[in-house]
């Protein structure tokens, strides 16, 4: 499913400089799964690699991989050489990579870790992830600490909302007459939930949160859009001289507010970014 987020990408390949970096490095962990590494970020343990790095920044946003950290090619198949280098103690996927997992085996110990399962709530399963990260490599003060954290900051966005808000409509474009609309199930939710702010959206999702619609299916919506980017190339320009676009409400009156990318299918950094995003946004409108 994830592979459908992205443009088709060549392989990554390693800089000039990879032989001295790897030969520096610390053999710990590294992982395929960009939930997992913002995890990992958040818990002060950065993995030692991530695939496709780049993607993961113009995807994920914030919190940013330090320079250290190695690009260890596509997450639906890394560099085998490169980890083989890097010589991890742990390579951390999620089930939706587990085919590779009898290959990354002869490298290091794999770590399945899963989010987004059909059965629990979205945050419940959030912050079950970041405390088992937590435990399994020592750092479960930081998870709890950062658990604690972001709740508490939840609590004061909700607190400076503005009292009367319009419901949201959280959006995704796909291509110039589609997009992913958030809703049950998903990270989004989960943040609109904590923040007290009512979703548009109703109808139904997939266990990632989302369903894919057409631009008409968001006319019938009485609802502020909140489009997340980035926006598949050339799309705004398009969207400028759509009259099937132009005729929503919120793009009429000017009322729409677009966001820097969040991962839609992150954890707690990726929570508490959306969070601050919108709460900001609705703020200073």
């Amino acid at each position: 499913m994830l592979g459908s987020t992205l443009p088709a990408l060549a392989c990554a390949q390693p800089h000039d400089d990879t032989a001295a970096a790897v030969a520096g490095a610390n053999a710990g962990l590294v992982a395929l799964d960009w939930t997992l590494a913002e995890t990992l970020v958040a818990l002060d343990m950065p993995p030692d690699g991530v695939a496709q790095v780049s993607d993961y920044h113009s995807w994920v946003g914030e919190p940013r991989l330090p320079g250290s950290v190695m690009d260890i090619g596509l997450r639906a198949q890394p560099n085998v050489e490169l980890l083989a280098q890097l010589d991890p103690a742990h390579i951390l996927i999620s089930p939706m990579f587990g085919y590779l997992a009898p290959r990354l085996e002869r490298i290091g110990t794999v770590d399945t870790w899963a989010i987004y399962a059909p059965q629990g709530a979205t945050w419940s399963q959030i912050l079950h992830l970041t405390r088992e990260l937590g435990a399994a490599y020592g750092r479960q003060d930081e998870a709890e600490a950062s658990i604690a954290a972001t709740e508490a900051r939840f609590e004061t966005l909700r607190r400076a909302l503005p009292e009367e808000m319009p419901p949201l409509l959280v959006v995704q474009f796909m291509d110039e007459r589609h997009v992913r609309v958030f809703g049950e199930h998903g990270l989004f939710q989960a943040v609109l939930d904590r923040l007290d702010l009512e979703n548009a959206w109703q109808g139904e999702t997939n266990h990632w949160g989302f369903s894919l619609v057409g631009l008409e299916a968001l006319l019938g919506l009485d609802a502020r859009l909140v489009v997340v980017e980035p926006y598949p190339v050339g799309i705004e320009e398009k969207l400028a001289t759509s009259a099937l676009w132009q005729r929503h409400p919120s793009v009429r009156d000017g009322s729409m507010i677009t966001l820097p990318p969040v991962w839609s299918f992150g954890a707690l950094p990726s929570a508490q970014r959306f969070a601050e995003l919108l709460a900001g946004a609705l703020a200073d409108s």
